[in-house]
C-alpha cells in the first residue's frame, strides 16, 4: 500500500517515469523491448493499477496507447529512438486529432550509440510530428515532467513527446514520490470529424494543429519549466537543456543559464526578450542544432555547434573546450586521461548461447554472403565468426536478401545467400517481408532463410515474444513458427535443434546446396533466459589433440592451458561457467571432451 506522506527514493531515469505516470493516474501503457528505455515498462508492471505491456513492435505499442487515448484514460506508449521510425505512420495522423485522454510518448536517444545503429535526434522528429517536446536532466524532472506533459496534453488537446537520453534513463539520483492521484476516463469522444482522418476532416486538422502549437508556445512565455538563472556582471547567456545542464553547473562559467524543460515550442516573445540583454549567446545541447536552430529561425543571433560536436555525449571536458574555444572560459582546463588502458574483451555470445553451433556451421558452409538483422546474434560479424555481410535494422534482413538476390540474377550470379533474422525480430516486423518472399519467388533462386528461435526478446533482457509460452506457462502466446510460415505458402520448411551439431550441419548442407528458397527454424532456448544448468563438461587432456576445433566454437568457458607433466597446450573447460551445452563435445573429432555426469569426483579433478 502507498503511504500518503511524500518521501525520497533513489531511481534511475527509467524508473522516475514509470514512477510519475503511476502517480498521474495513468491508466494504458505499451512499449516495445529497446535500450535505453526497456525497464519503464517493467517497472510499469509491477503496479497493478494500470495495464502495461509489452507489444508485438514499436507501431502496435503507439496504437495500444493511443486507443487507450481515445477512450479518454491517460496513456503513454514508450520506446527507444529508433523504435518511433517504426510507430512514424500512425503518430504521424494521430497527431492531428485532439487528444482525448492525456498521451505522452517517450523517445530513448542514445547520444554515443552506447546501444543502437544511429543516433538520429528525435527532437526533430517530435517537432515534425506537431508534437510538445520535454527534455529530461534527471530522475526527479523524469518523473515530475512526465506528470506535467500528461496535464499539459489535456490541457491543449496535445500529443506529448518527453525526451530522455540514454545516460539519464540508467543514472539513478534522488526523487521525491507522492501517492497515485486518480484519473478517471472521459469515455469515447464520438466526434467523427475530428477522429475520422480521411478528407475533409484531416484539411481541418492541420489548421487545428497551427493553432495547438501557438497555444503551447503562449503557454512556453510563463512556464516554470524553463528557468532563467541569472549571474551579475556577464554578458553572456547559454541556453541549455538535459544532462548538460547538470555538467555546465560543474564548470560553473561567468555566463547566466536559460534551461529549457519545454524545448518545443520555445516561446518566440520570450526568447527575444531575454537574449536581447546579452552580447553573446551560447547553445549547448547534444547531437543536431535543434535549439540553436530553433532560435535562429527568431533572428536570434547565437552560436552552438561551432564549438561543440554534432556527435556522441557532451560531458564536463567536452563543455570545457567548447567554452574555451568560445572565449567564455578564460583558460583551457587540463584533464587526466579519460581512458585507462585495460585488457581488450571482445563481446561473446553467453555461455550455452544457441546461437553459436549456428553461426560455426555457417562459417564453415559455402556462404559467402550472410545478410543479418538486429538482435543478440549481430555479434556474429565479430570475431571469430564474422558472418554478417551487412546490419541495417529490424526485420530488414528478408527483404535486403531479396533484392540481392533478384539482383545477382540479373547478373547471372548464382552463388547462395543466407539470411538470419531472431524471433523476436520475425514477430516485431518479419512477417510481411516474409510474406514478400512468395512474390515472384523463382525456383532456382538460392536463398536460405535462418530464424533462430530461442523465444525470447534477448538482448533487451528477455522480455516475451509471441513465441516464448512455447518454453514457459507464464508467457501466453504460443505461436508456432515453423507451422505459421507453412500456413502462408511455404512448402520448404526444416525445425532443428541448435544444439544438435551434427544434425544441424547436415541440414545446413542440405539447405544451402538447394537451388530455391528454403527456411531453417533454428530452436534453442536462450541459456540466460532459461537458466540453462545442465552437468558441466570437461576435457581428458590424455585424449586432446590440442586441435582446437573445441577453441573455434568461442564459447567462453573454454581455453588453452598447460597441463602437468604435458608438454602441449590443451583445451580446458571452466567447469563454473559450462553450462552443460554440449556443443564443445560434439565438435571434438578425438572425443577428448566428456560430461561430468558420467564420473566420479576424482575423475573430475583432471580439468581442474
Amino acid at each position: 500500500m502507498e503511504t500518503s506522506l511524500k518521501h525520497k527514493r533513489v531511481l534511475t531515469g527509467n524508473e522516475a517515469i514509470a514512477r510519475g505516470f503511476y502517480e498521474a493516474g495513468g491508466t494504458i501503457a505499451a512499449s516495445y523491448p529497446g535500450s535505453p528505455t526497456v525497464e519503464v515498462l517493467e517497472k510499469l508492471k509491477e503496479y497493478k493499477e494500470l495495464y502495461a505491456e509489452f507489444s508485438t513492435n514499436e507501431k502496435v505499442a503507439l496504437e495500444v496507447a493511443i486507443g487507450g487515448s481515445f477512450y479518454g484514460a491517460r496513456s503513454m506508449a514508450i520506446m527507444k529512438h529508433v523504435g518511433v521510425n517504426i510507430a512514424l505512420d500512425p503518430l504521424m495522423t494521430f497527431t492531428q486529432t485532439p487528444t482525448n485522454g492525456g498521451f505522452l510518448l517517450v523517445t530513448g536517444d542514445d547520444p554515443g550509440l552506447a546501444s543502437s545503429q544511429n543516433e538520429q535526434d528525435n527532437r526533430l522528429l517530435g517537432k515534425f510530428a506537431n508534437m510538445g517536446i520535454l527534455d529530461v536532466a534527471d530522475s526527479q524532472e523524469a518523473k515530475d515532467f512526465t506528470k506535467k506533459a500528461l496535464e499539459i496534453s489535456e490541457a491543449f488537446s496535445a500529443p506529448m513527446m518527453l525526451r530522455i537520453t540514454s545516460r539519464v534513463c540508467h543514472s539513478r539520483s534522488t526523487v521525491t514520490v507522492e501517492e497515485r492521484q486518480e484519473v478517471k476516463a472521459k469515455g469515447i469522444n464520438y466526434d467523427k470529424e475530428k477522429f475520422c482522418m480521411i478528407p475533409p476532416g484531416s484539411i481541418k486538422a492541420q489548421i487545428f494543429m497551427r493553432e495547438r502549437l501557438n497555444k503551447l508556445e503562449e503557454y512556453a512565455y510563463t512556464t516554470d519549466l524553463n528557468r532563467l538563472e541569472l549571474k551579475e556582471d556577464t554578458d553572456t547567456l547559454i541556453i541549455t537543456s538535459g544532462l548538460v545542464y547538470y555538467n555546465l553547473k560543474e564548470l560553473d562559467p561567468n555566463a547566466s543559464i536559460w534551461k529549457l524543460g519545454l524545448i518545443y515550442p520555445i516561446s518566440e516573445k520570450k526568447a527575444k526578450e531575454i537574449t536581447s540583454k546579452f552580447k553573446k549567446v551560447i547553445v549547448i545541447e547534444e547531437m543536431m542544432p535543434f535549439i540553436e536552430n530553433e532560435l535562429k529561425l527568431m533572428g536570434i543571433h547565437c552560436e552552438g555547434k561551432k564549438h561543440f560536436s554534432f556527435t556522441g555525449e557532451l560531458d564536463i571536458q567536452n563543455i570545457a573546450e567548447g567554452l574555451y574555444e568560445a572565449g567564455i572560459l578564460p583558460e583551457k582546463k587540463v584533464y587526466a586521461k579519460r581512458f585507462v588502458e585495460t585488457v581488450p574483451r571482445a563481446p561473446l555470445f553467453c555461455t550455452g548461447c544457441p546461437h553459436r553451433p549456428t553461426f560455426d556451421l555457417l562459417k564453415k558452409s559455402k556462404a559467402k554472403v550472410v545478410i543479418g538483422d538486429i538482435g543478440c546474434y549481430s555479434l556474429a560479424m565479430l570475431f571469430p565468426f564474422e558472418q554478417s555481410n551487412i546490419i541495417i535494422s529490424m526485420g530488414a534482413s528478408i527483404g535486403i536478401t531479396k533484392g540481392l538476390r533478384k539482383a545477382m540474377s540479373k547478373d547471372d550470379q548464382d552463388e547462395p545467400l543466407v539470411a538470419v533474422i531472431g524471433d523476436g525480430t520475425f514477430f516485431h516486423s518479419g512477417l510481411s517481408t516474409f510474406v514478400n518472399m512468395l512474390h515472384r519467388k523463382e525456383d532456382k533462386e538460392n536463398i536460405t532463410l535462418i530464424v533462430l528461435d530461442n523465444r525470447t526478446t534477448a538482448m533487451t533482457g528477455g522480455q516475451p515474444n509471441a513465441s516464448s509460452g512455447l518454453y514457459n506457462e507464464r508467457d501466453d502466446m504460443k505461436v508456432g513458427i515453423k507451422t505459421l510460415l507453412e500456413s502462408l505458402g511455404f512448402d520448404r520448411v526444416k525445425e532443428i535443434n541448435q544444439y544438435d551439431y551434427k544434425a544441424a550441419e547436415k541440414i545446413f548442407k542440405e539447405e544451402i546446396a538447394y537451388e530455391g528458397l528454403s527456411i531453417i527454424v533454428a530452436n534453442g532456448p536462450c541459456a540466460l533466459k532459461y537458466n540453462m544448468e545442465k552437468p558441466h563438461f570437461y576435457v581428458d587432456p590424455n585424449i586432446c589433440i590440442s586441435c582446437r576445433a573445441c577453441i573455434r566454437t568461442n564459447c567462453p568457458p573454454l581455453r588453452m592451458i598447460k597441463y602437468e607433466g604435458i608438454e602441449k597446450l590443451k583445451s580446458s573447460i571452466d567447469k563454473d561457467m559450462c553450462v552443460g551445452c554440449s556443443v564443445c563435445a560434439q565438435v571434438c573429432p578425438v572425443n577428448a571432451i566428456k560430461s561430468s555426469k558420467n564420473i566420479g569426483r576424482e575423475d573430475e579433478k583432471v580439468d581442474n
